[in-house]
């Protein structure tokens, strides 16, 4: 999503970490190991700018005298290779081109107006798939966007208009495991949509916070 917009990040031995501002929604550094250092990896971000956020992934670091608060915790996600246990409702499909990718983007906004933080360039990375899915008549009612690895997918961004997430997870599993068979599907998750997901066959492996900086 970064290099979309036009920002390059970079992998340090603890951290990845942007040295300007990201796009709206997502962490200007991400830890790596457990203990990364602190001082080290808020020097790395730009904190003068409101908003910028850190993905503490082992949920160890007190950010708090670096200014920043608690935005939220949540859980590690895991769910083996396998097809749902329920049948998609929708047809899905990849976005391939950037209408079809507009259209994504202003149903999942759903009227918020961010729909721009989704651009073009996205669709230009060989490991991303934005996947949607569609009703008879062509409208996207439900999507996500999946991220491969050479070990797991990454799946991020699912929304239904239409019954949530729960209504979303069978059609994005489906679609993943026809494009991934062997690898397990990995994310996270809090509070409902947490539920929900365990409801859909993943396991709960680990907690993760996200911590803002505080203006």
């Amino acid at each position: 999503m970064s290099r979309s917009h036009g920002l390059t990040g970079e992998f340090g031995a603890d951290a990845w970490a942007a040295p300007a501002r990201t796009p709206l929604y997502y962490p200007d550094a991400v830890t790596l190991v457990p203990g990364a250092d602190r001082a080290a990896l808020v020097s790395r971000i730009d904190t003068a700018a409101p908003g910028a956020t850190v993905k503490d992934s082992f949920a160890d670091l007190d950010l708090t005298e670096a200014g920043f608060h608690v935005l939220f915790d949540a859980r590690w996600l895991h769910r083996p290779a396998s097809a749902p246990a329920r049948a998609p409702e929708l047809s899905w499909e990849v976005v391939r081109d950037p209408a079809a990718l507009r259209a994504w983007a202003l149903a999942w906004d759903d009227g918020d107006g961010n729909a721009d933080l989704f651009r073009p360039e996205l669709l230009d990375d060989p490991a991303t798939f934005v996947l949607a899915g569609q009703s008879a008549d062509g409208r996207v009612l439900a999507g996500a966007v999946a991220s491969r690895s050479d070990q797991v997918v990454g799946v991020s961004n699912i929304f239904g208009l239409d019954g949530g997430p729960d209504a979303a997870w069978p059609g994005v599993l489906d679609v993943v495991h026809k494009l991934f068979p062997t690898l397990p599907v990995v994310g996270y998750e809090q509070g409902e949509d947490l539920t929900v997901a365990v409801r859909h066959g993943f396991e709960p492996v680990g907690p993760l916070r996200i911590w803002l900086h505080s203006q």
